[in-house]
């Protein structure tokens, strides 16, 4: 009996990849991307596993273009696989795979259907993602699910440690159902679609802070765009605060005056240095700046002592990105 037959589309998927050629799927072509100029490549190559593997390696700007049509309608593939390919596979493309069409998705689905998954989980502070394998269907990320496998978030995980672990999570998935797939015995469950929602891009503009969130929402926010995302934006004395890593202490509060008879308003975040350490205090705790850079040379907490010493800043609005 033949083996197999699939078009892979890809762009980051390195291990599902490897994952179809481990068990002896023909991969007759991979279809991936072009690096973008100015993007920051923090992922392994598809294209460069591919060719040293030797299989055929194409990048169109649409996949979705007539010729793409015929190349893969002329290859008569089995199946079609999508692993973190960025670009939306339409009806006719998907309807060329004879035994179907299947995505890799980096959440437990239906949770955090659409963009930046990871992203977006870490954001709303979850404990648990994974990966899910499903059916390609004209509706994104919609289709039945093969099979899933879940990954925990700690606290203080960044997007990208995550995303490594999605990584793995996405091989464990398709490693154990792919069998299934291939004899043709794989059992498929139906998305509830009503139990999650679909998410958007992101841009840099969404890693601006507000300060009057809290402790946990900022925290949150500044490990779901650490680098190699752009990071989370501040501002203060005029300065840009780029904020890469933080330690949450929701209830600790800065030395305070004497009580006043009315409770006072809450205060404005401020950024101040204690004991050989930086902080941002909020009006329900403080967050200890672990990595940050503010303006062009400080980037720790002695750098920021020998400028400010212990005066007090106020945490400033960002109205553009600089």
């Amino acid at each position: 009996m033949s083996a197999a037959r699939a078009v892979v589309f890809a762009y980051h998927g390195v291990r599902c990849l490897r994952t179809l050629l481990a068990h002896g799927v023909d991969v007759a072509l991979v279809v991936t991307h072009a690096d973008a100029p100015g993007e920051t490549i923090w992922f392994d190559s598809v294209a460069r596993h591919a060719r040293w593997h030797g299989l055929r390696v194409v990048m169109p700007e649409d996949p979705n273009a007539p010729a793409m049509l015929q190349l893969v309608r002329s290859l008569q593939p089995d199946f079609l696989f999508s692993f973190y390919y960025r670009s939306l596979l339409k009806p006719e493309l998907l309807a060329l795979a004879a035994r179907g069409a299947y995505n890799m998705h980096g959440s437990l689905l239906p949770k955090y259907r659409g963009r930046v998954p990871v992203n977006w989980a870490v954001l709303h502070g979850e404990r648990e993602t994974g990966a899910s394998l499903h059916v390609m269907t004209a509706k994104p990320d919609a289709g039945a699910i093969v099979d899933a496998q879940a990954v925990p978030i700690l606290p203080d995980d960044t997007a990208v440690e995550v995303f490594r672990k999605v990584t793995v999570a996405a091989e464990i998935a398709l490693h154990r159902c792919l069998p299934g797939l291939l004899a043709g015995t794989a059992c498929l469950t139906a998305q509830d679609l009503a139990a999650g929602s679909y998410f958007g891009r992101r841009t840099a503009r969404d890693g601006v802070i507000d300060w009057s969130r809290g402790v946990q929402a900022v925290h949150n926010l500044v490990r779901a765009v650490a680098p190699p995302y752009p990071g989370a934006f501040g501002k203060v004395e005029g300065l840009r605060l780029r904020v890469l890593r933080t330690l949450p202490l929701p209830g600790l509060m800065p030395p305070q005056p004497v009580t006043p008879s009315e409770p006072p308003a809450p205060p404005p975040a401020t950024l101040r240095w204690l004991a050989g350490e930086l902080y941002v205090f909020c009006h329900d705790g403080a967050l200890k700046l672990l990595e940050f850079e503010l303006g062009a040379d400080i980037a720790d907490a002695e750098a920021f002592h020998r400028r400010f010493g212990d005066r007090v800043l106020t945490l400033e609005p960002v109205t553009e990105l600089e």
